[in-house]
C-alpha cells in the first residue's frame, strides 16, 4: 500500500438516520479532513459536518470523485438513480475506490451492474447505536476488495461497535435482527416505562429504569455467554413473582408476535430486493 492509499478518505451520500450514525463513528477514528459528507439537503450535511468537524462538500459527484470508501446512505429504490447518476464520475477516477451498500435487499452484483462496472464492493448491515459506539455491523467484501483493504475499513469502523463478517447468503435476515431490531425494542422499552408509569413511577424515572434493565440484560447475554432462555430461567423464582410476568407475556403471545415481525420485515426486505433488478 502507497502512502497515499496509507491515508484513505470516507465519504458519505445521505446523512440521514444511518449515514450520520456511520459517520459519527469513524470520526471517532479517523482525522475530520479525511471524512466527506453530500446530502440532497445540503444544509443537513453542513450541520453534521460542523458537529463533527469534518467536511460536507456541495454534490454527490465531489464526495464521489475523491472517496477512497464512499458509503452509499441511499434507500434501495435510489439506488439505481443514485450509481446512474456517480457512473461518468466514478469512471473517470484514478485510484482505487471502494463502494460501501447500506441499502437493504441489494447484493453485490447489484451494486456493481449499477455502477457499471465490477468495483471493489463492502456489504454493510449497520444499526443506528453504531452512532454511540454500541452498535452491531455486518459486513462482507466482495473478491475485488483486498484483505489490506478490509483490515483499513474494519479499522476506522471500531468505533461504532461490533462487526462481524456474514456469508451474502444470511446479510438480509442478519441485518433485519441487527438493524430493525431496534425499533422492536425500542416498543417493548417504552412499554415498560408505560407499565411503570401505570403504577405510579415518574415518566423520566420509568424510562431511565426500562432502558438501563434492557441494557443491563443485553450486555449480560453478551458477556455471560449463556443463553437467553436460561437468564429467564435464573430470574424467575418458584412461585415468585417474576414468572407470573412471564406466565402473562406468554399469554398474549409475545414470543410469537416477535417471530412473526421478523419473519414480516424479512418477507418486505426479500420484496424490495426483487423490485431492484
Amino acid at each position: 500500500m502507497t502512502a497515499a492509499e496509507s491515508k484513505p478518505v470516507f465519504g458519505f451520500i445521505g446523512t440521514g438516520n444511518m449515514g450520520s450514525a456511520l459517520a459519527r463513528a469513524v470520526c471517532r477514528r479517523v482525522e475530520g479532513e479525511r471524512v466527506l459528507l453530500s446530502n440532497r439537503t445540503q444544509a443537513k450535511a453542513e450541520a453534521l459536518a460542523a458537529g463533527l468537524g469534518c467536511k460536507a462538500l456541495g454534490d454527490n459527484q465531489a464526495v464521489a470523485a475523491r472517496a477512497t470508501y464512499l458509503f452509499l446512505g441511499v434507500k434501495p429504490q435510489g439506488m439505481a438513480p443514485l450509481l446512474e447518476e456517480l457512473a461518468p464520475t466514478l469512471a473517470a477516477r484514478e485510484g482505487r475506490l471502494i463502494l460501501v451498500n447500506m441499502a437493504a435487499g441489494l447484493g453485490i452484483g447489484d451494486i456493481q451492474r449499477m455502477a457499471g462496472a465490477k468495483y471493489p464492493v463492502i456489504l454493510l448491515k449497520p444499526n443506528t447505536p453504531a452512532a454511540i459506539g454500541e452498535g452491531m455491523t455486518l459486513y462482507l467484501s466482495s473478491p475485488e476488495v483486498t484483505p489490506e483493504e478490509e483490515a483499513v475499513f474494519l479499522d476506522a469502523m471500531q468505533a461504532s461497535g461490533r462487526l462481524a463478517p456474514l456469508p451474502e447468503n444470511l446479510m438480509d435476515i442478519g441485518g433485519v435482527l441487527a438493524g430493525c431490531g431496534p425499533a422492536f425494542v425500542d416498543m417493548f422499552l417504552e412499554a415498560l416505562a408505560d407499565g411503570g408509569v401505570a403504577c405510579g413511577l415518574p415518566r423520566a424515572m420509568a424510562v431511565e429504569l426500562a432502558a438501563q434493565m434492557t441494557a443491563g440484560a443485553a450486555r449480560l447475554v453478551l458477556e455471560s455467554g449463556k443463553h437467553p432462555g436460561q437468564l429467564k430461567d435464573e430470574v424467575c423464582s418458584p412461585g415468585g413473582v417474576t414468572i407470573q410476568g412471564v406466565r402473562k407475556l406468554e399469554e398474549k403471545g409475545l414470543r410469537s408476535a416477535v417471530m412473526e415481525a421478523v419473519i414480516a420485515v424479512y418477507g418486505k426486505n426479500e420484496e424490495m430486493g426483487k423490485g431492484s433488478t
